[in-house]
């Protein structure tokens, strides 16, 4: 590290102030070095030297260096500047070419952690990644997302890139958004436009509703499907007429939605996006006949995917293993890898952590080329680091999930059973961590981030957020190492 801003650090350190120096940040535009430094449990850029990066960044003097230096707040104003003078600190896209995992950090925190687990690995990060339901539960919004990332990248000295994904955007209004805020990555959840109802019915229901179609749109769907066979990697799909007109009832207006999602905002962007099409969020599994259907159509118009997620059979529940026959999966996921082979996209898996055993074949039918979202694990993982370093704290926050369990079922279903988890009292503190190896007790904690960090006393103060957050910066290391020990397991089976 450069003697003068060693020189400032160990001023600092003389004013009594407790500091600690990411030395893999170290960085320097022209005359000015660049560090992220943490000053009393405070993280800060401590800049050092003249020049166009100084004079940009805002912050106060530092007094008594040999050089000029100063102090700058990781700000969403100096975020910007970082991004334009260390490129490697904003999101980009990565494209079909490599396999990518979604890394939805919740608490602003993991990130460092994340790319100790992908570093050196054929795999890149999409480090920013929250649906609009985490915001509002969490508190949180885009531009606080987008920061947390690009500071993590610019701290541990990753260059090999990340990207940020809208995650489960619906409405145009947040699509907008987060594209006009520079997200690189777009997840059309595409639920609202998917009929669902037509699962239920007859043939002759069936058949009732798709007359009801306007005449143009079942010309088009029958001129080009019905009674026809198409052929992809040893897979044969057929549409007779009850065949396509369920796929036309239920798909029809969500394949309008993708498509004129993809002309509005995805080809206007100015820049690349990753654009991804979710039909995960439905009460079925997705036929793979419906997702060639879907893709074949798209491509037709013109509209190109980094990915598609469709549902698979079985269950993805929050934070536990795959639910469901095993062999069925995997030849499902054989021909839905096949599909999206095929067209040139990669095939997305939504409730993606704690899936161990399915991920060796994903990861084998994808020919390594996929994307798998987790987001939940990493907040369970910082509960094991608080059941370690802070039983007491845990306990009341295992406590208060255990009674409003209920609440965070609104958004999540899980399978957990409370009445098997094993009551609190009966438990040593050397134990508590054991909590988050139990699928019931870690869906129930899985789902309860939200009811957690909101919760407040009468006097209207937190009751855990405040010291939770502390806890986890004080055991900062910790919390890094059981990310890469435990996302790490997830890329190794998935052949990372």
């Amino acid at each position: 590290m450069q003697q003068a801003i060693l020189s400032i650090i160990e001023q600092l350190k003389q004013n009594g102030t407790e500091l600690k120096v990411y030395e893999r940040s170290l960085a320097q535009h022209e005359g000015v070095r660049l560090v992220m430094i943490k000053r009393d449990g405070r993280k800060a850029l401590l800049a050092e030297g003249l020049g166009a990066l100084a004079d940009a960044l805002e912050g106060e003097a530092v007094a008594g260096g040999a050089s000029p230096s100063k102090l700058c707040p990781l700000s969403h104003a100096n975020r910007l500047v970082l991004n334009r003078f260390f490129p490697y600190t904003a999101p980009r896209a990565f494209g079909t070419g490599i396999a990518t995992i979604g890394l939805g950090d919740r608490l602003g925190i993991a990130s460092p952690g994340h790319i100790e687990t992908v570093r050196g690995k054929e795999l890149r990060p999409i480090l920013a990644q929250q649906s609009i339901r985490e915001l509002n539960l969490t508190g949180r919004d885009y531009k606080q997302v987008l920061d947390a990332a690009c500071y993590a990248a610019f701290q541990e000295g990753y260059t090999d890139g990340f990207g940020a994904d809208g995650d489960h955007l619906k409405v145009e209004a947040d699509i907008e958004m987060a594209l006009g805020l520079g997200f690189t990555m777009l997840t059309l959840d595409c639920s609202e436009h998917i009929d669902n109802t037509v699962e239920g019915l007859n043939e002759e229901q069936l058949m009732a509703k798709y007359a009801e179609v306007p005449a143009d749109i079942r010309a088009h769907y029958e001129g080009k499907y019905l009674n026809r066979t198409f052929e992809v990697a040893g897979s044969g799909f057929v549409y007779n007429p009850q065949s396509l007109a369920k796929n036309v009832l239920i798909y029809a207006k969500a394949i309008e939605y993708m498509e004129h999602v993809f002309r509005k905002y995805i080809q206007t962007a100015g820049r690349e996006i990753d654009f991804e099409i979710s039909i995960d969020e439905t009460l079925t599994p997705t036929d793979p006949a419906s997702h060639f259907l879907i893709a074949e159509e798209l491509y037709g118009r013109g509209v190109t995917m980094f990915s598609m997620a469709p549902r698979f059979c079985g269950e993805f529940q929050k934070g536990i293993d795959y639910i469901g026959d095993v062999n069925r999966f995997e030849e499902e996921l054989k021909v839905h890898a096949a599909i999206a082979d095929h067209f040139g996209y990669k095939l997305s898996i939504h409730s993606g952590s704690d899936k161990f055993t399915v991920f060796p074949m994903i990861g084998l039918h994808t020919k390594g080329r996929f994307h798998l979202k987790t987001a939940g694990t990493n907040w369970l993982e910082a509960m094991r680091v608080i059941a370690k370093e802070k039983p007491a704290l845990y306990r009341r926050m295992h406590a208060y999930a255990f009674e409003h369990f209920h609440e965070a079922t609104a958004y999540y279903h899980v399978k957990a059973d409370l009445n098997a988890i094993k009551p609190l009292a009966d438990v040593t503190d050397a134990e508590l961590p054991d909590y988050l190896n139990d699928d019931d007790a870690r869906q129930m904690l899985h789902i309860t981030y939200g009811v957690l960090l909101q919760a407040k006393d009468a006097n209207g103060q937190a009751l855990f957020k405040d010291e939770f957050f502390k806890t986890m910066d004080d055991y900062e290391l910790s919390y890094t190492e059981a990310l890469s020990a435990h996302i790490g397991k997830h890329v190794a089976l998935l052949g990372k």
